[in-house]
């Protein structure tokens, strides 16, 4: 069983029709977010996919955060009134 769970949303490939596919996945353990190009080192995209690649990025970053939060909160850091 994998840690990581890719982004369903995410349906992206290579805008030359090669058939590279981009995949953005969340590690459910510890919050890290992966990128990967499948099939290559590279790939390229249209704008409209760009800007889809960046939107789950920024989905599988909120995710991490609230699975990283989740194992250590972090304590109050507020500063602490002293009246």
């Amino acid at each position: 069983m994998s840690a990581y769970r890719s982004d369903q949303d995410l349906t992206v490939t290579d805008a030359t029709g090669n058939g590279v596919e981009v995949d953005v996945a969340t590690n459910l353990l510890n919050g890290t977010v992966r990128l990967s190009v499948l099939w290559t080192q590279e790939i390229y995209l249209h704008p409209d996919d760009a800007e889809q690649v960046a939107q789950s990025l920024l989905r599988a970053a909120e995710h991490g955060r609230r699975i990283a939060e989740a194992r250590d909160p972090e304590p109050d850091q507020s500063p602490s009134s002293s009246d």
